[in-house]
């Protein structure tokens, strides 16, 4: 009995090592693939991004004051969101500007966010892995890059 049990939990480990590593091989390649992705579109639009050490790129336009948020900061941010085939999925720009906690948004806009000071504007350009990764969610297919255009209005 004690056998079995130690060869289901060996069988157990194994499979979750097994899937860890395979994801992880799986986000590596769409690392890869975003970022080349993304270089392309710089190129074919003709821009300079800065990228940072996560793979995200942005380019600030206005800088904004010296105020930037943090994980903690509520912040008050216009925004237009949208595919590398300048398709937009979705956008603040025609009602009022949402606030909320820095901390519940995607890795790429924790991240981004803080690049710009109050009043800052620009745009992010954020791999999949750094925005909803291989799970698809409202009209946003899974592994996509997706592009904003960011006007941080306000911090608190």
């Amino acid at each position: 009995m004690k056998n079995k049990i130690a060869l289901l939990f060996v069988t157990f480990i194994f499979s979750i090592s097994f899937f860890m590593i395979s994801s992880c091989a799986k986000e590596e390649d769409y690392a890869e693939a975003d970022d080349k992705s993304i270089k392309e579109y710089l190129e074919k639009k003709g821009l300079t991004a800065q990228k940072t050490e996560s793979g995200l790129y942005y380019l600030v336009t206005v800088p904004g004051n010296s105020q930037r948020p943090n994980l903690s900061s509520q912040v008050t941010v216009d925004y237009k969101g949208y595919f590398l085939d300048d398709s937009v999925f979705e956008s603040s720009y025609s009602g009022n500007a949402p606030t909320f906690p820095l901390q519940n948004v995607i890795a790429g806009w924790r991240e981004g966010l803080q690049l710009f000071g109050r009043g800052g504007k620009g745009t992010l350009f954020i791999p999949s892995h750094l925005g909803y990764g291989n799970t698809a969610t409202s009209g946003i297919p899974a592994n996509s890059v997706l592009i904003f255009d960011i006007h941080l209005i306000d911090i608190e």
